[in-house]
């Protein structure tokens, strides 16, 4: 028997609704057949949250280290011992401070191969500034914990696939962060993922503009001829197949994204509002470019709805599926790639 896959999950924000949808996505004992859970937290945190939303069945299987997890048991490790002020709803430092903590013990058995792969409940990228994490965003983070040269924000929903060229940066400062080789390089990335990781042998991939209009043949600005053009024409020499820059409301509210296997915007809410739209509370934020798996859900703290018992856990139960699938597809590919002519076989069934 294949033994199950461990993966890794941070509680996020304790204030926000990061345990409650962690509890809601574990409460189906049918969900184990599928992967070991370890949570990275507190058991006490997790009661507070458990009997704030109403929840009675359900408790952690408490454990010291991952190699003790019961594969029949949603787990918990203690990442500390002292007692936690818990504010529903409130932004403040307590909720930074044992974000942090969670994800530091999670990372450290990460990077050690005792779990597979990483799942992020939502933190507050304000209050968990400290030292340690002084970074936009979980993705910068984990860039610079791994030393990883590069990552590609890939939010995926299904067949939707949106990556971003600029991430966590002032929206003053995206046309200066725009340049061709950053857009090769993310298109070279998000190629790689496409095939290594969703196992679309030849993708297909579109471009957005910068500009309103692509740029309008100049006329509502340079960069879109000047630099996005150039970057595509690179890309397709390397053997990136990709098309564009395409206007992106037109992009989206004409389908056109269902033509292709994955989409490359320029910046954050570029790709991120038509995504969320569109994937309506399933999507998923997917890390590419680091030398595991890490997955997140698509939506933030939730400070608004904390402990109200209404938030949805669809999102955060996708991601936990999709570090899963990539694992083993990761690992299947490896073992298929000893035999490089059933691995060619079996990708060109699934395009």
């Amino acid at each position: 028997m294949v033994e199950k896959l461990k993966i890794g999950i941070t509680i996020g924000d304790v204030n926000g609704i990061g345990l409650e949808v962690i509890i809601k996505s574990l409460m189906d004992n049918r969900v184990l057949e599928y992967f070991t859970p370890i949570v990275y937290g507190n058991t006490k945190v997790a009661s507070f949250h458990r009997k704030a939303i109403g929840v009675q069945d359900f408790s952690f299987n408490v454990i010291h280290s991952s190699e003790q997890a019961n594969p029949k048991r949603p787990n918990m490790i203690n990442c500390w011992q002292e007692d936690v002020k818990i504010t529903l709803g409130e932004q403040n430092e307590i909720g930074g401070r044992y974000a942090f903590l969670s994800l530091e013990k999670a990372m450290d058995d990460l990077q050690a191969g005792k779990i597979d792969a990483l799942v992020t409940a939502p933190i507050n990228k304000h209050n968990i500034q400290q030292e340690g994490f002084q970074f936009p965003g979980h993705t910068e983070y984990l860039q610079a914990k791994t030393a990883a040269e590069d990552v590609l924000m890939f939010m995926v929903a299904d067949d939707l696939r949106v990556g971003v060229v600029t991430g966590h940066i002032p929206v003053k400062d995206i046309a200066t962060a725009i340049s061709q080789d950053a857009i090769v390089q993310k298109l070279r990335m998000m190629h790689e993922s496409l095939k290594k990781d969703f196992w679309v042998q030849k993708p297909k991939i579109a471009v957005l503009g910068l500009n309103p209009h692509a740029g309008d043949n100049g006329l509502i600005g340079t960069e879109d001829d000047e630099v996005v053009r150039p970057a595509i024409e690179k890309a397709n020499e390397e053997g990136v197949f990709c098309f564009g820059p395409y206007p992106a409301d037109g992009f989206f509210a004409s389908d056109a994204y269902t033509k292709f296997d994955a989409v490359l915007a320029m910046y954050h809410d570029q790709g991120l509002i038509p995504f969320k739209h569109i994937a309506s509370r399933k999507g998923v934020n997917y890390t590419a470019g680091l030398p595991f798996v890490r997955t997140s859900p698509d939506h933030g703290t939730g400070y608004d709805i904390a402990g109200k018992g209404i938030a949805s856990h669809e999102s955060f139960l996708e991601a936990i599926f999709l570090a899963v699938h990539i694992v083993q597809r990761r690992r299947e590919q490896e073992e298929l790639s000893k035999n490089p002519l059933a691995f060619r076989r079996l990708t060109k069934d699934r395009d």
